[in-house]
């Protein structure tokens, strides 16, 4: 491969790259907001009155937000395994992964479970202390896997893409160099044959893997092992000056396309009973559309904001956010529904509660990083930020 195309061991920032990532977790807050409003999802606290538009909004965000996010993160992989290798850059994920996912799910997850209680029924008076004993009350179950861990109450809640990643991730390590090698013959192929091999050869897996598997709303829409498809493709091909310029020329007609495949799962979405499990071949049809929808939107999100001559410089708030994009995403889901269980019961429309909720939220996060999280070198660590604060990583 030309030294053009071949991405370099330290790739110069993607801007739009980490602009996506900041605007799918900040996104995050004004989805998990919206759900208190939803009348099809079992949030941990509901308000009294639902909304059938927060359903079709949260369509909206579901078919591309979180595919984009392992997306991102598979990017990042490539360029950390280059620089570190596959052992430090196990070492280096379990860390930076797996102790704010402990850290979170002893101190964080807790919340959202008793307060799911209390909402639901308002005699409940039992003590968070007491609740928080009962919470970490598990077993060992590997028929979920990777959530091996069951119990009545516990919960990896939000976290769940930070388990997944962290899997990805140490699974990915040992085939990285292979993999790696046959990619870049992949890459100069799509410059021969980029409709077949950027639409059909990922699109059919994420529709087989949806439709036979199952979609799962525990993990917004998606099934689990599709999120590994999309994480494959941006460790594998997604910065690749093939690939790169084959996702720019086919971005607008891909999207277009993407729309009218996600247009066409509505009627399966509104008409069956379980349309994320059911066995009848109008629900198998009905996810595999979704599956390729979902593929779709990505393709022509990367291709649509890939402008490399126009690269600048990233700016102040935006590098700040991209360091504070993990803890922020840790953060979010708990102070949502400890707001939302304050907002619920009170006598006003759901536009006001929903804008108290999502400013109130994106405010707390925020100060929470900035006061408690980034301050020290030990909160730092415990949510997977680097020790130095003015260190930028690149991955």
């Amino acid at each position: 491969m030309s030294a053009q195309t071949r991405a370099p061991d330290i790739a110069p920032r993607r801007g739009e790259l980490d602009a996506l990532r900041v605007f799918v977790v900040l996104g995050l807050v004004f989805f998990h907001s919206g759900l208190v409003f939803s009348p099809d999802d079992d949030f941990y606290v509901k308000n009294a009155q639902t909304t059938d538009a927060v359903t079709v909004l949260a369509g909206f965000g579901v078919v591309w937000a979180m595919p984009m996010l392992f997306l991102v993160s598979g990017l990042g992989s490539r360029y950390s395994i280059r620089r570190r290798g596959p052992a430090r850059f196990t070492r280096e994920r379990s860390l930076r992964l797996g102790v704010p996912l402990v850290f979170a799910t002893l101190v964080l997850c807790p919340l959202p479970q008793w307060l799911r209680l209390r909402a639901a029924d308002p005699g409940y008076d039992e003590s968070y202390g007491r609740f928080w004993r009962r919470f970490l009350t598990v077993r060992l179950d590997a028929a979920d896997f990777p959530f091996v861990l069951e119990g009545e109450h516990f919960e990896t809640g939000h976290l769940w893409f930070v388990v997944l990643l962290l899997t990805f991730s140490l699974l990915l390590a040992p085939v990285a160099a292979p993999l790696a090698a046959r990619s870049e013959r992949v890459a100069q192929a799509v410059g021969r044959r980029p409709v077949l091999l950027l639409l059909l050869l990922p699109a059919l897996p994420l529709a087989a893997i949806n439709a036979f598997l199952g979609m799962e709303e525990g993990f917004a829409g998606w099934n689990r092992w599709a999120y590994l498809v999309f994480f494959l493709f941006g460790y594998a091909l997604a910065d690749d000056g093939h690939v790169r310029a084959a996702l720019r020329r086919l971005a607008l007609p891909v999207g277009v396309f993407g729309l009218v495949l996600f247009a066409g799962t509505a009627p399966g979405f509104v008409s069956l009973d379980d349309p994320f499990t059911e066995g009848s071949p109008f629900a198998l049809v009905t996810r595999a559309v979704f599956g390729a929808a979902g593929w779709c939107w990505v393709v022509a999100i990367l291709g649509l904001l890939d402008r490399p001559r126009e690269a600048r410089a990233p700016s102040r708030a935006m590098v700040y956010l991209g360091l504070a994009a993990l803890p922020l995403y840790v953060l979010h889901q708990p102070v949502v529904v400890a707001l939302a269980y304050g907002v619920v019961g009170w006598s006003a429309p759901i536009l006001i509660k929903y804008v108290v909720i999502v400013t109130g939220s994106l405010a707390v996060i925020l100060v929470l990083y900035e006061v408690v999280v980034r301050r020290t070198r030990v909160t730092r660590f415990l949510f997977g930020m680097r020790p130095d604060p003015a260190v930028t990583p690149s991955s």
